[in-house]
């Protein structure tokens, strides 16, 4: 009979019955609590100077939790953002074991509260149309990478696409007669998103003739471009713009800024946010509004139009408006 008070048991379970199969969660969600748990175990098992299939539940307490992130952000260096997503996991495989395990249901809630770290927001980084122009330019179009390259980059600037939604992308989500794209996001929800005649026109020289189900990205390997790869090529042409774009050398750049540049040039644009929010695939409009927050452009468009000519009467303070002051006593 299986010890249930050992954690192996359920983390076993949490990761191949509960997230991959009853939740069908995301690749992504399903490696990132995968991760996290290759990086908690070892330290729980170093804490509790025992093996790691040894290890029981209640090994896992709220204080060896919260050594775990100090270790986390101290030992690894890691940032805020990661340290509560690594919580998050783990509040994640609580919650699984105290739903099946009622003498865990104790040890869950103390788990989950163990708090969240608030970080400061960071403001979003995204290029310029000349900084894009200059990025979109960079591959030399005469030989195969430099085409797939330019298609792969015009592509995430039109769709606004994360970069893992690139990747995945087969050559049957594109609809050639509707110059649109269907796009798998996170959670598994999908969207449509219109494409540019530029764009459907180098996508349709990538596809070529092949089947439907292909990828349509692909490496020099003829295998599904990787998020890896996305990333290193646009290193590779940052560096290669940034002496004639200077402006390139103070900003991080990375394939997420340029779906953040997409965000921004339709704000630019006068696009509502709730569109906006639709096109990059967010849940919630909350999301969408950080870039409202940091386009400097309608910021300043918003400025010119309020009135500075002094042909309004100012109002002067409350102690000058005694019709006022009659009012707010009266309430």
């Amino acid at each position: 009979m299986v010890d249930q008070s050992l954690l192996g048991h359920w983390v076993r379970r949490f990761l191949m019955e509960y997230a991959a199969s009853e939740r069908n969660l995301s690749p992504n969600t399903c490696a990132s609590y995968r991760d996290t748990l290759v990086l908690a175990l070892p330290f729980v098992a170093k804490c509790k100077r025992a093996a790691v299939d040894k290890l029981r539940v209640t090994d896992l307490s709220p204080d060896v939790v919260r050594a775990f992130l100090k270790h986390l952000e101290r030992d690894r260096k890691c940032g805020t953002a990661t340290r509560n997503q690594r919580l998050a996991s783990v509040r994640a495989l609580a919650r699984f074991i105290g739903a099946h395990s009622p003498e865990h249901v104790e040890w869950c809630a103390q788990i989950r509260m163990v708090p969240v770290k608030k970080a400061i927001a960071a403001s979003v980084t995204y290029l310029e149309k000349s900084e894009i122009d200059a990025l979109l330019a960079a591959p030399d179009r005469s030989t195969k990478q430099g085409e797939r390259d330019h298609a792969l980059l015009l592509f995430l600037y039109n769709a606004g696409a994360r970069v893992s939604e690139a990747t995945s992308l087969r050559i049957g989500d594109i609809d050639w007669h509707s110059k649109s794209v269907r796009i798998i996001g996170k959670g598994n929800k999908e969207r449509r998103c219109p494409l540019w005649a530029e764009t459907i026109g180098h996508l349709k020289q990538l596809a070529a003739s092949r089947q439907n189900d292909a990828p349509l990205f692909l490496n020099r390997r003829g295998e599904a471009l990787t998020r890896y790869g996305v990333h290193t090529l646009m290193e590779r042409y940052v560096r290669r713009i940034t002496p004639s774009t200077p402006s390139l050398a103070a900003k991080r750049i990375s394939p997420h800024v340029i779906r953040q540049t997409t965000a921004t040039h339709l704000l630019q644009a006068g696009v509502d946010i709730n569109t906006i929010r639709a096109w990059l695939g967010h849940v919630s409009i909350d999301t969408t509004s950080i870039y409202a927050e940091t386009d400097l452009a309608t910021k300043k468009r918003a400025l010119a139009t309020l009135d500075r000519g002094g042909t309004a009467q100012k109002a002067g303070g409350w102690s000058k408006q005694p019709a006022l002051l009659e009012f707010l006593r009266a309430l």
